[in-house]
């Protein structure tokens, strides 16, 4: 039981590769959707970042400038997509990080009340340390470069 369980997970493995080796790597350019930023490198060097528009079987359609360009398969050297944006994710853990640290670092303060001083800070420590921090963190996570380009396509 074990060794036909192993037999065909093995032929599964291999079917796929397969069939992903017999899969021109175009068609790995079906998974860009209409108005994604694209930068598309042709074979003689030159570079045309746009909008991508549609797929055809001999080409792949732009909208660079605001004008749509069909750039033929044959003259295509590479197509790169652009990364889904994560900066309100990298805002969200900046900020969070930043909160946490401004309330390590006031209760600390806090804590170091003893009984000869005068004015003892009580909780502002924590109240002004935490959301100043957070708003350090967040700007911090909003300035971390985010959506990088992805290689979809390069002929060979």
């Amino acid at each position: 039981m074990r060794a036909s369980c192993t037999l065909l997970l093995l032929v599964l493995l291999v079917s796929g590769s397969l069939h992903a080796a017999e899969t021109p790597a175009w068609d790995g350019l079906k998974q860009l959707h209409a108005g994604q930023q694209v930068r598309v490198v042709l074979k003689d060097g030159t570079s045309v970042q746009g909008r991508f528009q549609s797929l055809r079987d001999d080409a792949i359609v732009i909208n660079a400038k605001g004008t749509d360009q069909v750039l033929s398969r044959p003259n295509v050297q590479q197509v790169a997509g652009r990364g889904p944006s994560h900066r309100l994710r990298n805002t969200l853990i900046g900020a969070g990080i930043g909160a946490g640290g401004g309330l390590i670092t006031g209760a600390a303060i806090d804590s170091d009340c003893s009984s000869r001083d005068i004015v003892c800070t009580g909780n502002y420590g924590k109240a002004i340390l935490t959301p100043a921090f957070a708003a350090v963190g967040a700007a911090i996570g909003a300035l971390i470069p985010t959506g990088h380009w992805q290689s979809i396509y390069r002929s060979n």
